[in-house]
């Protein structure tokens, strides 16, 4: 079988390798073409486009680079009827996948959505051209069978978080080393170049107040040093390790984190954190008014628990004195970090078992048969 699969971002370049993998051990002969990453390129080939390319953020971050976005957009349709694939998968990364989703169904493709967008947070106009679109639709988080269930959406299945696949796979690689001792904390400022300069810099101001601990960042080799080390400065308790942030999770004290992914893997590896994020302030005004009250949290573990399990830092309350509070209570506070580590083990008992690659492989193969 042909298989086309469409990552987007550094968290869907995780999945879709994890995904690669089950396919081919369900379809060892599958053909298969793919945008994605260097996690994906570790199972075979080389991407039709690299997610270094795609990752655009945000109202103004997407207009800035429309020219780019809709070149893609072409070429992409060009290059699936090109292949002529049996099925589409499309990893999360809705604003680009859906419409090539409409596209593919227009032309008698079978489309699959592994990973579905937040629509119950916002943009739910979308659901009707994705039950439109759609012949599978494969959704991570266990309370969103309640959302679909209401909004009829018959192909909606839960197959479980794929992070679970990619933490019970983990090994350790990389002793990460710490001067004399001194406890790791993990910074994790987002895998996207317009996260770095509004996240990694008050990162820095709080390990700069900070001596007694040695901070060390999740680097990605594909945004490089060039990207980090104008903000790191000269700062002699901070180091970079590129593409290891499993390694440093594994042993890290604390942990400061950009909103996304990577506070679910903080959580799987049982670490206290702190939860940032800064958008641009036009996104987020453009934003605030689509989302309104229909979510109290923006953070995974926090959403998929339905509890404030971790502290969000969000906009206008991530200021360099709440950071420094925050920290302070991960850190060095017993009762703080407790609570943290029962509600992260709530959160393990929510999410179940590993397997959702293996599910999601099965779901698409029996679509083709």
């Amino acid at each position: 079988m042909r298989y086309y699969i469409i990552a987007g971002e550094a968290s869907g370049d995780l999945h879709g390798a994890n995904l690669m993998r089950a396919i081919l051990r369900k379809d060892p002969s599958a053909e298969i073409r793919y945008w994605g990453g260097d996690n994906m390129m570790s199972v075979t080939g080389v991407p039709v486009r690299h997610i270094r390319d795609l990752a655009y953020m945000g109202f103004v971050e997407v207009a800035l680079h429309l020219k780019t976005v809709l070149g893609n957009i072409s070429f992409c349709k060009k290059d699936i009827l090109a292949f002529h694939p049996d099925v589409i998968i499309y990893i999360d990364y809705p604003g680009f996948n859906l419409k090539i989703a409409k596209f593919a169904h227009q032309h008698g493709f079978k489309n699959v959505h592994y990973i579905s967008p937040q629509l119950w947070a916002w943009k739910q106009g979308r659901i009707k051209p994705m039950r439109r679109d759609l012949d599978k639709l494969c959704y991570i988080l266990p309370f969103e069978q309640d959302f679909y269930a209401r909004n009829h959406f018959p192909q909606a299945v839960y197959v479980g978080h794929p992070l679970l696949d990619a933490v019970a796979q983990f090994k350790a690689s990389t002793t990460i080393a710490s001067p004399n001792g001194k406890p790791i904390i993990a910074l994790l400022p987002g895998s996207r170049r317009m996260e770095l300069g509004k996240m990694l810099a008050p990162m820095m101001r709080l390990a700069k107040k900070h001596p007694e601990y040695h901070f060390v960042i999740a680097g990605m080799t594909l945004l490089g040093d060039k990207y980090y080390q104008p903000i790191i400065g000269k700062a002699d308790n901070v180091a970079v390790v590129y593409d290891k942030t499993y390694d440093l999770l594994s042993c890290a004290h604390a942990a400061v984190v950009c909103s996304g992914t990577a506070t679910l893997e903080t959580a799987l590896f049982n670490v206290p954190q702190v939860v940032c994020y800064r958008a641009n302030a036009i996104s987020a005004a453009i934003a605030r008014p689509l989302i309104g009250n229909k979510i109290k949290y923006i953070s995974l573990p926090n959403l998929i628990a339905d509890a404030p399990i971790v502290t969000e830092l969000i906009q206008d309350d991530f200021t360099d004195d709440r950071l420094e509070k925050e920290f302070e209570k991960i850190t060095t506070q017993a009762q703080t970090r407790q609570y943290i580590f029962d509600g992260y083990a709530r959160l393990h008992t929510l999410l179940g078992n590993a397997g959702a690659s293996d599910r999601t492989a099965e779901e698409i193969i029996n679509i083709m048969k």
